[in-house]
């Protein structure tokens, strides 16, 4: 324990009688790491952002909603509507205490009116019910959301998107405002807080009770989505498998017959990305590593010249009855030493490159702790790499030559 701390002094001294040498050495480390580091934490801020996204648009929640026109086609299946009442009965038979709420879209293409001025005619009219503003991901800004009796009812209260709002009213108070849809006039209780772009449809929206979706909106067949939240994350699996089967049963659908509606998992986009992202990372890391090695080449090409500087120095040491191994040793503490203070510059800057792109994703501040030991470790696996055949060839001088060296 003594020799080491003794060549770790001895290295630290020879490091600062050679500062030029031994910033550039470092800045060389430093940069492979910075590369390695910066790669990796940018994408584990990528992942941060694309879980905070999708968690902000629902999470632990599931839906029940009509087969896609497309799958129904391709794999010939008959799949109605999902009724009033199937959606109902549902709600009614499903056996667990969590939050639900039914849907549905009464409108793709509406016109929101508010006194002589109108929006363009791009925004979703949705009836809803129950808890829909959680599970849908929803949060109010300004007022509030529905009361038990107005979603019970066809009252005329409606809860607007963030768009909506700047479009109709830029400069005064949605709240307690008439808005007309649909021929009929709502009064707005609530603004939702900005979602930009994720969700289909960003902000332009309203949300109006379901009741008042049913009876004024009757020139289409109304399809109905159901919502369930769970709890916590692990309940989902056992929630869903139930949905399913209560669904089934209500479909009256026989065992050997698929599904002919959709439930869909609010995390499995989420998932479908993040695993696309494994391959980007694995290409990531290979490139980083391949800028290390280029580092780790620079390191040893400078311990080499370091050992041809220093013969004399080391026939000094050798005449005097250092061992081979005490020599190798020193050369090799050096090297490590180097490889640690250089990647620790490179680890810092890499964590700051990915913070700074994990802050325009609008992620918090995170530490790669995995990715930091990593690096501490590849750290001193260069230092041992690169030092290696210099220490052995300083170990090997025959000190008379040494001496002798000019």
């Amino acid at each position: 324990m003594i020799l080491i701390f003794e060549n770790i002094k001895r290295a630290y001294r020879s490091l600062q009688t050679n500062r030029l040498r031994s910033l550039i050495t470092m800045s060389i480390i430093a940069t492979g790491l910075t590369a390695l580091m910066g790669i990796l934490s940018a994408i584990e801020a990528i992942k941060n952002g694309i879980q905070s996204n999708f968690t902000s648009m629902g999470a632990n929640t599931f839906t029940i909603r009509n087969l896609d026109e497309e799958r129904m086609s391709n794999e010939g299946i008959k799949a109605p509507n999902i009724s009033y009442f199937q959606a109902m009965e549902f709600l009614r038979v499903f056996p667990y205490q969590v939050e639900t709420s039914i849907s549905t879209t009464a409108s793709f293409n509406s016109k929101i009116g508010y006194n002589n001025q109108s929006t363009h005619a791009n925004i979703r009219v949705i009836g809803c019910s129950g808890s829909y503003l959680k599970t849908a991901g929803f949060t109010v800004d300004q007022g509030r959301f529905f009361l038990n009796s107005e979603t019970q009812s066809a009252s005329h209260v409606v809860v607007i998107g963030y768009e909506v709002a700047q479009q109709l009213f830029k400069n005064t108070s949605a709240i307690n405002q008439w808005i007309r849809v649909s021929g009929q006039y709502f009064k707005i209780v609530g603004i939702t807080k900005s979602r930009g772009s994720s969700g289909f449809g960003g902000d332009k929206f309203i949300l109006i009770p379901l009741p008042a979706a049913r009876q004024y909106f009757t020139k289409i067949e109304l399809k109905y989505s159901l919502h369930v939240i769970a709890g916590q994350s692990h309940q989902l699996p056992l929630l869903t498998e139930e949905a399913r089967s209560i669904f089934r049963n209500l479909r009256r659908l026989s065992p050997g017959e698929p599904d002919n509606f959709e439930l869909v998992k609010s995390d499995r986009f989420a998932k479908l990305l993040l695993d696309n992202i494994q391959f980007v990372t694995l290409g990531a890391t290979i490139i980083g590593l391949i800028t290390l090695l280029g580092s780790a080449i620079g390191l040893m090409n400078i311990m080499l010249v370091s050992v041809t500087e220093r013969t004399r120095e080391i026939g000094i040491r050798k005449a005097l009855g250092a061992s081979a191994a005490s020599v190798r040793n020193q050369f090799l503490t050096e090297s490590i030493l180097l490889g640690i203070c250089g990647g620790g510059i490179g680890i810092a800057a890499g964590i700051g490159i990915g913070n700074s792109i994990g802050w325009a994703l609008g992620s918090s501040f995170f530490i790669p702790w995995f990715w930091m030991s990593m690096g501490f470790l590849l750290c001193i696996f260069v230092g041992l790499a690169s030092g290696y055949m210099p220490a052995k060839k300083a170990a090997a001088l025959n000190p008379i030559d040494a001496l002798r060296f000019e």
